[in-house]
């Protein structure tokens, strides 16, 4: 998997531990695509601290990722789903996630 498809699904799993401030940084620079500047312009702060602060962010994903491996886990029950002939069984489990 690519760092940022990595990155991204980190993200998604983990986002709701991340303060507003740390959602804002996050989305601001992977889903709306602004640079560096432009978010450090918007927040009034410096270039240099956005860089770091988003590397911070990324770094905090993957201590989570580290900690509880979920993205792992589901990757793994996806494999799982795909591998599955029974469609009932491949519902259900669908259902839990």
């Amino acid at each position: 998997m690519k760092e940022r498809e990595y990155i991204l699904s980190l993200y998604e799993i983990y986002k709701e531990l991340l303060s507003d401030r740390e959602r804002d940084y996050f989305e601001n620079y992977y889903y709306e695509d602004y640079n560096l500047q432009e978010i450090a312009d918007n927040y009034e702060v410096s270039k240099s601290y956005v860089g770091k602060f988003i590397n911070e962010i990324e770094s905090k994903l993957k201590k989570y990722e580290g900690a509880l491996k979920l993205l792992d886990k589901f990757s793994r029950i996806r494999k799982l789903i795909d591998d599955e002939e029974n469609e009932v069984l491949k519902i259900k489990i669908e259902e839990i996630l």
